[in-house]
């Protein structure tokens, strides 16, 4: 029977503090590492870029050769050699010299700064004329500018994404210390619960049906399995019917997995047992939760490991199935996320972000947690080149061809690029 209903986030909070079951570690190659939660922090044992490279297209030239340079007042200087992409370079750039060089090249020695082609003319005899200076540093990317060999590249605790996996690589990580991938046992129940393999044992492309059987093809089991796999490894319990007998077998067998879920059962009627038997086997924590749908989820735990008791209705099923299976997976592993990617978060924006009118913009931000909400800090508003920018961003403000920038202090909606994980946010 249920006595009380909590408030979703204090039954989340009381459920989450009650799970003391952990997965351990195990070692795993980085192109495998996609959303699985680090074991340990991952430092660079390489300096990226590796070395000093152009970040444009034009001319490999020493800046002081070419200050005051204009259209009226060209600078020519004569061309010793050519660097592509991929090339170590065979010149040196003397005074009065330049060599061209290609967007990503290797810098020449003595050379460091770069003029685009866009301000060059060069002619026949070898000679380019000038026709804008640049200062040191200008239009180059500098060893270490990304990632420094030593610096810190992914916390522990960080859930992998994609364009992690490409500056993990780049830093030197062969393979990382991660969490065992979660196992959750899944079991449906009810007597009047069908199994689709029961259903369609007959094969063909002809949809079946159970009209006038007053059974129920099992379409919850089936969600949760497809969803869990994008987080865990799951384990199918089938259909468990009405037996408190039965009942208890499948509880003690999904218990011994680090998660046990079961759908059905959880309400006020007679058949309604599965609370009773996780009170006999452990803690029964939370039954009735004001949600709708959702109100007769049941959440406790046994020897430390999370059970989720789950509704019938298929809608609340997975309503639920996010809200509070989801949550006990990272906390099994190591992490708690308070969001996912794609999500939208609102921001106050930190300072001003810059916008040129007809261009969309997505600049990159991190997000710090204070009293009233969430602060909206820029990571970069430039730099495409930047990988580390997209693995220390939370996510990418927008901003769309009409607008001129966004002033310091408004509110912005933040799309996260990763998962939010309470212990790297800044604040926190």
């Amino acid at each position: 029977m249920i006595v009380e209903r909590k408030r979703a986030s204090d039954a989340i909070k009381i459920f989450l503090e009650k799970i003391s079951h952990r997965v351990e570690a195990e070692i795993v190659e980085v192109n495998d590492a996609l959303n699985r939660v680090l074991a340990e922090d991952v430092y660079s044992s390489c300096d990226i870029p590796p070395f000093d490279r152009a970040a444009m297209d034009g001319y490999a030239v020493r800046a002081e050769d070419v200050f005051g340079a204009g259209f009226s007042s060209p600078v020519i200087l004569k061309v010793v050699g050519e660097v592509e992409t991929g090339e170590k370079p065979e010149v040196e750039v003397g005074r009065g010299e330049a060599v061209r060089i290609s967007t990503g090249a290797m810098m020449p020695p003595n050379a460091n700064a770069v003029v685009m082609v866009e301000y060059t003319s060069e002619n026949e005899s070898g000679y380019v004329e000038v026709y804008r200076g640049v200062a040191p540093g200008e239009n180059v990317s500098a060893k270490g500018e990304d990632v420094k060999k030593g610096e810190l590249v992914l916390k522990k605790g960080s859930v992998v994404q994609a364009c992690d996996v490409g500056l993990l690589l780049a830093s030197g990580a062969e393979r990382v210390s991660v969490a065992r991938k979660v196992r959750v046992a899944v079991a449906s129940t009810g007597d009047e619960v069908v199994d689709a393999s029961e259903v369609y044992k007959g094969g063909g492309k002809t949809g079946k049906c159970l009209e006038n059987t007053g059974k129920i093809l099992d379409t919850n089991r089936p969600v949760i399995l497809s969803f869990l796999k994008n987080f865990c490894e799951v384990v199918d319990l089938g259909v468990v019917r009405d037996s408190k007998e039965e009942m208890r077998k499948a509880f003690e067998k999904a218990t011994s997995f680090d998660m046990a879920i079961f759908t059905g059962a959880t309400s006020a009627g007679k058949k309604d047992v599965m609370p009773e038997i996780l009170e006999e086997y452990g803690e029964l924590l939370v039954h009735g939760i004001a949600i709708k749908p959702g109100m007769p989820t049941a959440l406790g735990v046994v020897d430390g490991k999370p059970v989720v008791l789950l509704p019938g209705s298929p809608v609340a099923c997975f309503l639920s199935l996010k809200l509070f299976a989801l949550p006990a997976i990272w906390i099994l592993q190591g992490t708690e996320v308070l969001a996912c990617p794609g999500e939208v978060i609102k921001a106050r924006l930190e300072r001003r972000i810059p916008s040129n009118a007809g261009t969309r913009t997505f600049t990159r931000v991190r997000l710090r947690r204070e009293k009233d909400g969430y602060v909206a800090v820029p990571v970069r508003t430039s730099g495409s080149g930047i990988m580390s920018s997209m693995v220390r961003a939370h996510g990418v403000v927008e901003v769309e061809e009409g607008v001129e920038g966004i002033e310091s202090g408004e509110i912005v909606e933040v799309r996260l690029i990763r998962h939010l994980v309470k212990s790297d946010l800044m604040g926190s």
